[in-house]
């Protein structure tokens, strides 16, 4: 309390107590805030509960999966599992690895991802800035091709790679797919946003079109393509269908085909190693969590950034 106060009344000055609306309101935003949390820890468990069970089956014997399904507690054989998930010599040639198997994916990702911003900047560039006719036609052209499943352009796609010797390659399993109508429109929606002030500027202190791309618009959108790589990297990743067609030679599979592999093992009596199959699910989730939790706020940021 204030001297000036006292002086005045001749008497502290008591606060007046909260009104019964603000204490209302108050309560009402914490059951909000606990209804909130409530909901979020829901979603939480949701998701991971899957990835628990599998993480703790993987350290089961495939005999005990096999007859009792999947398990809610640990097992003994954590280690085993997981060393000869990495480490073991399988495959028909007996020559792969889980560990080789990620490195395939790993080059998938980087290279599926790297080529997809490259391509992608380069033609949104070229739809925004520069002028020519039925310039508006041919991005909508682009992005039709968003309609199109990828099983309808395989076919094609093979062809074209198999008459350019790129089968069993990473040049064939990469450069096909780096074409990309979702990054393109991206930066187009994103190089919309900045000022024609800045290339008004650029042309004032004689940068050329080169010039104003590297100097200028790429670091401005560090963020939007920290967003396209993380989500392009993912998609590299966890591709499937592609792989299969493309590589024939066991040194090409992906970690995703690794999995496949492992649960087709069926002979006679043999019953498939189940354990290994989620060990290397467990693996190949890491990556691209590791990916979105170290760029998540560039990410989060940069998909803001795209709305504009």
């Amino acid at each position: 309390m204030s001297q000036d106060q006292i002086a005045v009344t001749g008497k502290p000055v008591v606060p007046a107590a909260p009104s019964a609306s603000a204490t209302g309101a108050g309560a009402f935003v914490r059951r909000h805030q606990i209804v909130e949390h409530i909901v979020l820890l829901f979603g939480v468990l949701l998701m991971m509960g899957p990835i628990a069970v599998a993480f703790t089956t993987s350290t089961h014997d495939p005999v005990t999966i096999h007859s009792e399904g999947m398990q809610l507690g640990f097992g003994d054989n954590f280690l085993p599992t997981y060393e000869a998930v990495i480490f073991e010599q399988t495959g028909f040639t007996k020559q792969v690895t889980g560990w080789g198997m990620s490195l395939n994916s790993l080059i998938l990702g980087l290279g599926f991802a790297i080529g997809k911003i490259i391509v992608s900047m380069l033609a949104a560039y070229a739809i925004v800035y520069f002028r020519f006719p039925l310039g508006t036609l041919c991005f909508w052209i682009i992005f039709s091709t968003l309609l199109l499943p990828l099983e309808v352009r395989i076919l094609p796609s093979y062809e074209v790679v198999q008459g350019l010797g790129l089968l069993n390659s990473y040049t064939g399993l990469i450069l096909p797919l780096i074409a990309s109508a979702t990054g393109t429109f991206f930066f187009r929606q994103f190089f919309k946003s900045v000022p024609n002030e800045l290339l008004e500027a650029a042309r004032i202190d004689g940068a050329g079109p080169f010039r104003f791309f590297w100097d200028i618009l790429v670091p401005l959108s560090r963020t939007m393509i920290a967003a396209i790589f993380i989500i392009m990297f993912v998609v590299g990743w966890n591709q499937y269908l592609w792989p299969i067609l493309m590589t024939t030679d066991e040194s090409f599979y992906t970690v995703v085909r690794g999995i496949r592999q492992i649960l087709q093992v069926w002979i006679g009596a043999d019953i498939p190693d189940y354990n290994e199959a989620l060990g290397l699910a467990i693996i190949a989730m890491i990556p691209p969590v590791l990916i979105v939790i170290i760029f998540q706020r560039m990410f989060i940021k940069g998909l803001v950034e795209s709305e504009k």
